[in-house]
């Protein structure tokens, strides 16, 4: 039976779905092409937000009027945290949560034996262990993703991905060596630590993130370690300058801010403050030559004054990050920040959403140019057009470089000398 797997979300989904796609395979199931009919069809679903949800719902009903005779699964973290919403979907033949995916095969094979809805959502709990999915190989791409956390404690004041993915609790060390040498011995030279909230890795094992991050940069064939989004209260100077001791970790920080307004990120629950922030900023670029920070900025979040939104892009203009997600606050049943008063109108979020972008798209530029002249190693992933290939640098810059030969899988120097819009422009130095 062919199975067609569509993934929305992020890192840790792709993680999540290519362990489920992996363990179908290993059981008799085969890949189904873009371009032809699946027997099966899982959706590994976003919460998010609200249009998260609204995305799930039109993805997984354009699967099954692409796919009529299939069966249709949906799994993640909408199912998790709506259930009754999920249930509603009368495409879905099963419905799985975020808590016991391993429980994919076994459903598969029931309802395929006895044709009747499975509805298998397993409540999250206190002492929940992590759950053990292996991946070693990544369908298309030259990077592999490893998922070395799950949950978050946090509860910020708008977010509902607590209530979908549960407590933290962390891949034991010894599980991830192992992961991460079958992905060199596969070919693997650049991994992505993923996790839903990375920073908090090991705490109930007495570990901590620096500890992952050590054991994959001493896996012999790995030469590029980069990590997934960070809270960022957790970088302490001593964390820093432990990080900064390898030499394989990338230097790109992605640090969840939020807001640049301390009012507003008191509103929100975040833990800590634009100054602790920006001290943060300030230590990784004194530790990390040519660090590149990114960042998420929410405008219009409950409350949000036209003095706190201006505080929040003067700040942003301040870090002058290499990359920002800007986007609008939207409103989550089941969280604190529903229920708050001064909610904005979404001609008020638009408006600052505009804003923020055109200020951050000036700030990125600004760091590309910052990237001309240096020469940097660029691990190729694509070919965009004939003989044109993109790439990233250590810092994740976007790199577009020609060459006659194929590069997808290699890393090399690259002088970076214009940019535009979008990427840098370079030329292969050692080809």
């Amino acid at each position: 039976m062919k199975v067609k797997m569509i993934t929305l979300g992020c890192k840790v989904n792709q993680y999540e779905s290519e362990a489920m796609l992996s363990s179908l395979l290993q059981n008799g199931f085969s890949a189904a092409c873009d371009t032809e009919p699946a027997d099966v069809v899982v959706l590994n679903s976003c919460t998010v937000t609200a249009e998260s949800d609204r995305k799930v719902r039109q993805i997984f009903r354009r699967a099954k009027k692409d796919n009529p005779d299939a069966v249709m699964v949906l799994t993640g973290c909408m199912a998790q945290a709506f259930p009754e919403d999920a249930k509603r979907l009368e495409e879905a033949d099963i419905i799985l949560g975020t808590s016991n995916r391993q429980r994919l095969l076994p459903d598969l094979l029931a309802f395929l034996s006895a044709r009747q809805r499975i509805i298998d959502i397993a409540p999250h709990t206190s002492d929940e262990k992590f759950e053990r999915l292996e991946v070693d190989s990544f369908t298309g791409r030259t990077r592999a993703f490893v998922k070395i956390e799950d949950g978050c404690n946090r509860f910020c004041s708008y977010c509902i991905i607590p209530y979908a993915r549960g407590r933290v609790r962390s891949k034991p060390l010894e599980d991830l060596k192992k992961e991460l040498r079958q992905l060199a011995e596969n070919g693997y030279r650049e991994v992505v630590l993923t996790g839903i909230n990375l920073s908090a890795y090991g705490q109930e094992f007495g570990l901590h993130l620096c500890d992952a991050i050590e054991a994959a940069c001493a896996v012999d064939g790995i030469e590029r370690v980069r990590l997934g989004s960070l809270e960022p209260e957790q970088l302490s100077e001593d964390v820093i300058r432990r990080m900064a001791r390898q030499e394989k970790l990338c230097p790109q920080f992605h640090l969840s801010l939020q807001s640049g307004c301390d009012a507003t990120l008191r509103r929100m629950n975040r833990h800590y403050t634009a100054d602790e922030y920006r001290t943060i900023v300030r230590n990784l670029r004194a530790a990390f030559d040519n660090a590149a920070i990114t960042t998420d900025i929410m405008v219009g979040f409950a409350g949000e004054t036209d003095e706190e939104f201006r505080a929040s892009l003067e700040f942003a203009k301040e870090i002058a990050f290499a990359k920002v997600h800007v986007f609008a606050y939207s409103r989550r049943p089941g969280t604190r920040a529903y229920d708050m008063g001064d909610q904005l109108t979404n001609a008020v979020k638009e408006a600052r959403s505009r804003e923020m972008i055109r200020v951050t798209t000036d700030t990125q530029q600004q760091f590309f140019a910052s990237q001309v002249g240096r020469t940097e190693r660029v691990l190729f992933e694509r070919a965009v057009t004939e003989g044109v290939y993109e790439g990233y640098s250590m810092n994740y810059t976007p790199v577009i470089a020609e060459s006659d030969t194929p590069l997808a899988g290699k890393i090399l120097d690259v002088c970076i000398e214009g940019f535009n819009e979008t990427h840098c422009t370079g030329k292969i130095e050692n080809l």
